[in-house]
């Protein structure tokens, strides 16, 4: 199976977040573990939408789901390595809000993992998934400019 790098856009950048990468983060090969990693991505995407005012639980009114996520390893990342992950959004486009993260080395600016995963808001009443909010997107869009 042919692997397909994922692209991280850099010119959708709306958030960067530090961390550390912790003793409990390391798997038996000394090294961060699958499920800490995607618990580090988790963190910091929460960061990066609550500095927006949209936290996960309440975007523009509705609650957002993941419903997939793809990650990609660079480099393995130990403990005390200080972490930067930079969240993307670029611009939603039907239902699916696509988030991009890229996790670096703080000190070398080496690129460690890099993740996609997908979003739906979802409609409490229904359990159905809603079109992306305008004002979200608009958020998104002064986040990604300033």
């Amino acid at each position: 199976m042919e692997r397909v790098a994922l692209e991280f856009p850099s010119a959708a950048v709306i958030h960067r977040h530090p961390l550390t990468v912790r003793v409990t983060d390391m798997n038996y090969g000394r090294h961060l573990g699958h499920d800490a990693l995607v618990s580090l991505l988790h963190e910091a995407r929460s960061h990066a939408f609550a500095s927006l005012g949209l936290p996960e639980w309440d975007m523009q009114g509705y609650p957002s789901v993941v419903v997939d996520l793809a990650v990609q390893y660079q480099q393995e990342a130990r403990f005390p390595d200080a972490l930067v992950i930079e969240t993307a959004v670029p611009n939603p486009e039907g239902k699916a809000l696509t988030v991009y993260q890229r996790i670096t080395k703080a000190e070398s600016g080496q690129v460690v993992a890099t993740a996609r995963l997908n979003k739906l808001l979802l409609d409490l009443s229904s359990g159905r998934p809603v079109a992306i909010p305008d004002a979200l997107k608009q958020t998104l869009a002064d986040a990604r400019e300033g």
